[in-house]
């Protein structure tokens, strides 16, 4: 039955594919393979079925590979676009330093303008108080002379109507009466003088007063100049202020604690017991309104010092200086050895081998070697709890306990460790987990 059908098969073939016979010749002889129809129709088939199979596989792969070549176009023009803001932000950043420079020197000069003022405030206050002392002295001196005076001269009339209303033939009386007339003249004489002397010191005390009041219109401008002075500091303490707390709290970190542990830190007193002693001005020389507001200032300035400090100890800068590309971000990504999606507890900055690698803040070396997977590596301790890490280098520079400062080069790009490539792998972690490097480098890139 099979065999008819296939033989039906072949006779209806063989009218589009006659038979065919293969010779094969040998030294032997001759022989010959025959080709059925349904073995050509097989043969036919198969080879189509083959060229299919090819264009399609042809047609696929370059699909693939024009979209993977628009993927890559894609990709270096987003690199493109990210390098140009890079580059935007570290104009910025260095603008903003430079601004910050020069708010310390206007700060600085103002300072010591301050105190030129205080300086001459006081001498003038000192010169002040001597004039009114000095006017007191004369007031007293000038009204006990009235009083000698006007007792002299009562007692030179009643002398007088005593010798008038007397009798001639008392001579001793006469003469007594010559004396006390000769004592007058020399009282009335010394009075005179008295008086000239106390017209001139009335005029001496005007002068005194004019004196007081031109130095009261001086304390007064000097007043008006301080208070300008004080207003354009206080104005400068809130502009220098505001971007250090917006860049801790940009990075999560509560300010007042931070400030408070850097003033626990930095609390150190002392100095040699010396005897008491009182000011002999008489008086304050700043009211207490100044007083208050300079106490202010002092305050908002202890305030920035602290910010500065706690500054140095928080990883706010950036460990590439030089030419580099930001090739992985913090978060999970697709692992570029194959194994999967995985969490990257970092940052890759990717450059030439032998890039100086700087540390990110003030604080001390606890690991300065070899670690799986990081290859060589440094790890810093800094203060509030925060450890940053450098991985993958190719030379480290630092040793364990060693103290470095924001800026110390620490180690060399290289490409040690689990890496395709020279890169850098920076983390930072608060409490041993890690946290993103970059809402530090943001926070911190408008102030340094």
């Amino acid at each position: 039955m099979k065999t008819r059908l296939l033989d039906k098969f072949n006779s209806v073939l063989e009218r589009k594919l006659p038979e065919q016979r293969l010779f094969l010749k040998s030294e032997s002889g001759t022989r010959f393979i025959r080709l059925r129809p349904a073995t050509i129709a097989g043969v036919l088939f198969g080879t189509a079925v083959l060229v299919s199979w090819t264009v399609v596989v042809t047609a696929v792969f370059l699909m693939d590979s024009i979209s993977s070549g628009n993927a890559r176009e894609q990709a270096q023009k987003e690199r493109a676009i990210y390098e140009a803001r890079l580059n935007a932000l570290s104009d910025e950043r260095d603008n903003r330093a430079a601004e910050a420079a020069a708010a310390q020197e206007r700060f600085n000069t103002a300072l010591k303008q301050i105190s030129e003022m205080q300086s001459e405030l006081l001498a003038s206050e000192d010169g002040r108080s001597e004039l009114e002392t000095g006017i007191e002295v004369i007031q007293s001196t000038l009204r006990k002379t009235i009083k000698e005076r006007d007792a002299a001269r009562s007692e030179t009339v009643s002398l007088v109507a005593r010798l008038e209303g007397s009798d001639t033939k008392d001579a001793e009386t006469l003469a007594r009466a010559k004396t006390v007339d000769g004592s007058v003249s020399f009282l009335t004489a010394a009075l005179e003088e008295t008086a000239r002397e106390r017209d001139a010191m009335e005029q001496q005390a005007k002068d005194a007063v004019d004196i007081a009041e031109d130095l009261r219109f001086t304390l007064q401008l000097n007043e008006d100049r301080n208070d300008r002075i004080f207003q354009r500091l206080e104005e400068a303490v809130t502009v220098s202020l505001e971007p250090l707390d917006k860049m801790f709290r940009a990075a999560g970190m509560p300010t007042d604690s931070i400030l408070e542990q850097v003033r626990r830190g930095y609390s150190g007193q002392g100095g040699p017991l010396l005897p008491a002693t009182k000011s002999t001005s008489g008086g304050s020389t700043v009211d207490d309104s100044t007083t208050r507001r300079a106490n202010g200032i002092l305050k908002e300035l202890d305030r920035i010092n602290l910010f500065r400090i706690a500054a140095d100890k928080t990883p706010v800068a950036m460990p590439v200086k030089s030419a580099f590309r930001f090739t992985s971000g913090f978060g999970y990504r697709r692992d570029p050895k194959g194994a999967g999606t995985r969490m990257h507890a970092g940052v890759d900055f990717a450059g030439k081998t032998g890039t100086p690698i700087y540390s990110t803040a003030d604080g001390v070396v606890t690991h300065a070697g070899w670690q799986s997977g990081y290859g060589k590596l440094v790890k810093i301790k800094h203060a509030f709890g925060i450890e940053t890490r450098y991985a993958h280098n190719s030379r480290i520079r630092v040793k364990v306990g060693q103290r470095v400062s924001r800026g110390d080069h620490i180690a060399d790009m290289g490409a040690t460790g689990r890496v395709t490539g020279t890169h850098l792998h920076y983390e930072v972690r608060i409490g041993g987990n890690p946290v993103n490097p970059m809402t530090y480098i943001k926070a911190g890139r408008d102030v340094f």
